[in-house]
Formats: structure tokens, sequence, C-alpha cells
């Protein structure tokens, strides 16, 4: 894929699905690329909510759970995704960022043996459901469920993403949870954003540590055998992490290895089972 004009072009010169929302601004520069989830419970339907007037809200793109891409706003023209919003001393995000959406249900909640979205009310089986503390909990918040992101769907936003980076050279890629902490939580912890950040701008930027698991480990959602373990666990002798942060004996670790077919995982694990790479 290619930009021209602003607008997301295939390799074959064709354009990508265009659904032309209102609700947008002025001339945009974009410095930042800040991700997010709809919240809803499917493509088209955010589509057609962020194309409402009365939305009073919009993207320049939203990513299907099949890959599927369509533009809502030109690249050179301010979308209103980020709302009150602050980042390294600059207020009001929509001015200064592209925003893109990914199909994803987003926080879910546990009622009944089931896991609902308390916005659609829909259900969702438990092999579609992380489990997981967001990165802003205060400490000994309980974990609660959050609606995985599909492969096809991070495949594309990072081709995408790449794409974006190269034409706009942009400073950094955020969460809507990053620049409006408190009031967002998107895209949430279901999402890699490490991974996908490192991606984008070269995992070089990260300056982090690598360590390869010595036996097969567990990766749990908080420092201690009293949390809950992770989907993917344990991760196979050989596994590639990157260390986060440290309490003590217990690690926080990106997964930089597909395990499982779960494609990104952050959660915690004892170090000494972690040999340097």
């Amino acid at each position: 894929m290619k930009i021209l004009n602003h607008r997301l072009v295939g390799d074959d010169g064709q354009p990508f699905p265009y659904a032309a929302s209102p609700n947008r601004g002025g001339e945009l520069v974009p410095e930042y690329l800040v991700m997010h989830y709809t919240a809803g419970s499917s493509a088209e339907g955010s589509v057609d909510w962020l194309c409402n007037p009365v939305a009073r809200a919009s993207a320049h793109l939203v990513i299907a759970r099949d890959g599927r891409i369509t533009q809502l706003v030109p690249f050179n023209r301010i979308a209103w995704h980020a709302g009150q919003s602050q980042w390294a001393g600059r207020s009001g995000l929509n001015g200064c960022s592209i925003g893109i959406e990914l199909d994803n249900a987003g926080h879910l909640e546990r009622a009944g043996g089931r896991w609902i979205s308390t916005a659609s009310k829909r259900v969702y089986a438990d092999d579609d459901v992380l489990v997981a503390n967001h990165k802003h909990d205060r400490p000994g918040t309980p974990p609660s469920g959050w609606h995985e992101y599909s492969e096809a769907q991070i495949a594309a936003a990072i081709e995408v993403g790449l794409v974006l980076m190269a034409k706009y050279a942009l400073k950094d890629v955020l969460g809507h949870e990053d620049i409006a902490p408190g009031r967002k939580a998107d895209p949430g912890p279901a999402f890699p954003s490490l991974s996908f950040r490192a991606r984008l701008m070269g995992r070089e930027d990260e300056a982090l540590e690598v360590y390869l698991t010595s036996a097969d480990l567990n990766v749990r959602v908080g420092p201690g055998t009293e949390y809950a373990i992770l989907s993917g666990s344990p991760l196979p002798t050989g596994t590639r992490v990157a260390v986060l942060e440290q309490q003590g004996l217990w690690w926080r670790v990106d997964v930089l290895d597909n395990v499982a077919g779960v494609m990104d995982m952050v959660g915690w694990c004892h170090s000494r089972y972690l040999v340097k790479s």
C-alpha cells in the first residue's frame, strides 16, 4: 500500500474503501499516530457511527477484524478521535495526530459465567478474551476481561502504520490511554502496544534487554504465583522476552515470539528461568 493525495491506495493504484465522515476539522500536519478500539460490535457499525454527524467523532481509518481497512478522513485533515488529551506538552491531540480505530469490544465484564460487553450486551467466548490488568490500574485491582485483537487486524495495522510513519515522519506511536489516562482505556492490554511501537519505530529505539527462557515458563497478570496465568502459557524453552520492569525476582516481560497462536503477550514471570540472550 501507499499514500497518494493523503488517501490510502493499494499497490495496484486502487484506493481503499472510503466513507467520508463529516466529523472533521481543518488542515492537519500529523506528528503522532494514536491507536484506539471502537468498543463496538462490528467494523461496519463503527464506520456508520463515525460518519454520523450526531456522533461528533471520527478517525482517519477503521480496521476490521479480518484486516479490511476503511478510510473516513484524509490524512491531511483533522479527525475527531482524541478528545481532551495531552502529550509532551501538547494539548488537544486531534490537531497533530492520525487516529486508527480497531474493531474491538474493549473492556468486558463477567456476568453469569460469560464475558459481556457493557456497551453492546454481546457475549464473547472465553478464547476471545484476555484476562489482565490495565497498565493504569491501581495496585491490587483484580484483572478483568479484554477483547482479543485478531492476527489479520494487527498485521493490517502494522502495514498501514509503517506506511504512515514513512510518509509523514511521525514522532511516536501512542494509545488513547496514554494521551487521556483515567478517561480512556483503549487500546487496552490486549493490544500489543510495545511490540507494535517497536515494529513501527525500530526495536532498537526501545533499548530493552532480551532474555531467553531456560525452561517452560508461565506468564502471569501480576508479580506472584497468586496471579492468574495468561493465555499462551507456558512459554516453551528458548522463547525470547524483553524485560520491561522488575519487582524483586519477578519481572514484567514482553514476549517477542509467537507462542501457541498468541501474537503478543505482556505479563510477569519469575526471573530464575530467564537467561541473557
